[in-house]
């Protein structure tokens, strides 16, 4: 029972960044501004982050699982910190890009939270592989992201 705990607070703490996001996702004011920006033309459909995110998110959350679990003798504070402070910064991003419309603050941030992730996934395969192999597919969205971020800033 204690594992299946671990678990659901895993899967918990690594959707903060997402319900915070949602709160500053393009809707009404937000939508207005969003909608006028030029884009790039890879730009997905707004459903596609809406079943992206969650899918990384979760796996986000399996990786700390696996971190809180590991009878290793390594310490996880690092680890823990690293998430931490990339889950900040996740937020961070959403905040300052749709709910401050700062789009080069933004980017700065995203390329802050790629360092901080791959710094986290190099610290998470310390401990454990899996763990460390589920958080590429997050690095790889966060690349898209930041090249969808740059354009954005280029082009308005």
């Amino acid at each position: 029972m204690k594992k299946f705990l671990l678990f659901v607070l895993a899967i918990v703490i690594s959707f903060l960044p997402g319900i915070i996001g949602m709160i500053f996702s393009p809707d009404g004011a937000s939508d207005l501004w969003y909608n006028a920006l030029n884009k790039p033309a890879l730009i997905p459909a707004g459903w596609v982050f809406a079943v992206v995110w969650p899918i990384l998110y979760f796996l986000l959350g399996v990786a700390l699982y696996l971190i809180m679990v590991d009878k290793t003798r390594i310490s996880k504070v690092k680890s823990y910190s690293l998430f931490a402070v990339h889950m900040g910064l996740n937020a961070l991003w959403s905040y300052l890009f749709f709910g401050l419309n700062l789009t080069g603050a933004a980017l700065i941030v995203i390329l802050l939270l790629i360092g901080f992730t791959i710094w986290m996934m190099v610290s998470f395969k310390q401990i454990s592989k899996p763990a460390y192999y589920l958080v590429w597919p997050y690095i790889i969205w966060l690349v898209f992201a930041l090249y969808l971020n740059s354009a954005v800033v280029l082009m308005n």
